[in-house]
C-alpha cells in the first residue's frame, strides 16, 4: 500500500499515481507527516511525499519529519511536472475574487502573477492544493485557488487563468519512503544524509572535506534549525553515488565520526528531468 497525502486532486496523488503505474493500492493522509509516520509504525508499506520544488526549494515538513520525528530510509524518487492553475466557482467572476487560497509552495510559484495581477487581493495558506479548491468550491465565488487542473471536474471549479506559475521549468521531487533501506544499486545513484556539527570554526568545514578528497561530487546541502536548540542546525546533503561504493562507504564514516548527530536517509535511483 502507498500513502499520500491528500485529499483527491493533490500533485502528491498525481505522483502516487505515476510512480505506482497502478501496481498498488493508494491510501490517503491528511498531511506530509502523518503518512511518514504511518510507514515508520508499519500500517502502511510506503508513502510519496514531496520533498523540493524546482522554483520554491525543500518542502522544509518532509525534510523536518525524516530528520526529527520518524526512523525510516528513502528508496526512491520522482519528478513531476508542475502546472498551477488560477480556478474560481462555476459561474463566479474573476473581478469579484476576495481571497487566493493555496499550498505556500503553489503562491510562491505564482507570485508574479499574483503581485502583477491581484496586488489588493489577501493571500491564504492551505494544507494543499486539493484542500484549496475544495474551499473555493464551497466559497461564495470570492475565493479564488491555485492548484492542480483535475480540480476543475473534482470540485466543481472553472480554470481563470491556465498555467500560471511564474515560470514553466517548474517541477517537484517527490521521495518515496520506506521503513527498511534500499539494498538496490543502479549506477545511477544518489545518497542522502542528515547531521549536525559542534559550532566551533573548522567543524562542518572537516566533515564535508572528504568529499572534495575522494572526488565525490555533493548535489545539495541545506541547513535546517534544530527544534528543541535555538541557534542550532542540522545539514541535509545528497550526494552522487551508493553506500555500496567503498569510496561513498568511508566518506559517510568520516562525517559520521566528526558529528554530534548523523542519520543516513538512504541510498536510491537518481531520477532526472
Amino acid at each position: 500500500m502507498l500513502g499520500y497525502m491528500g485529499p483527491d486532486g493533490t500533485f502528491t496523488q498525481q505522483a502516487a499515481i505515476e510512480w505506482s503505474g497502478g501496481r498498488e493500492e493508494l491510501r490517503e493522509f491528511p498531511t506530509i507527516a502523518s503518512a511518514i509516520k504511518a510507514v515508520d509504525t508499519g500500517e502502511i508499506e510506503r508513502c510519496i511525499v514531496p520533498i523540493e520544488n524546482s522554483l520554491n526549494g525543500s518542502v522544509t515538513l518532509t525534510l523536518d519529519t525524516l530528520a526529527f520525528d520518524a526512523d525510516v530510509y528513502i528508496t526512491d524518487e520522482h519528478i513531476l511536472r508542475i502546472a498551477q492553475n488560477l480556478m474560481i466557482k462555476k459561474g463566479a467572476d474573476i473581478s469579484g475574487i476576495k481571497t487566493i487560497i493555496s499550498h505556500p509552495q503553489a503562491l510562491g510559484q505564482c507570485s508574479r502573477m499574483l503581485e502583477r495581477d491581484f496586488a489588493g487581493v489577501e493571500l491564504k495558506a492551505a494544507e494543499s492544493t486539493a484542500k484549496a479548491a475544495k474551499i473555493a468550491a464551497e466559497s461564495d465565488g470570492s475565493v479564488a485557488a491555485i492548484t492542480s487542473e483535475v480540480t476543475a471536474s473534482l470540485y466543481g471549479l472553472e480554470i481563470a487563468r491556465a498555467a500560471c506559475n511564474d515560470d514553466t521549468n517548474n517541477f517537484t521531487r517527490f521521495a518515496v519512503i520506506e521503513k527498511h533501506r534500499s539494498l538496490e544499486v543502479s549506477g545511477h545513484d544518489k545518497t542522502s544524509i542528515v547531521f549536525s556539527t559542534e559550532h566551533a570554526p573548522g567543524c562542518l568545514y572537516r566533515a564535508l572535506g572528504v568529499f572534495a578528497a575522494e572526488n565525490i561530487n555533493m548535489l545539495k546541502i541545506e541547513s535546517r534549525p534544530v527544534k528543541s536548540e535555538a541557534g542550532k542546525y542540522v545539514f541535509f546533503i545528497d550526494i552522487e553515488g551508493n553506500t555500496d561504493d567503498a569510496r561513498v562507504y568511508f566518506a559517510l564514516e568520516n562525517v559520521r565520526e566528526n558529528s554530534m548527530f548523523y542519520k543516513f536517509l538512504g541510498s536510491y535511483r537518481r531520477r532526472e528531468i
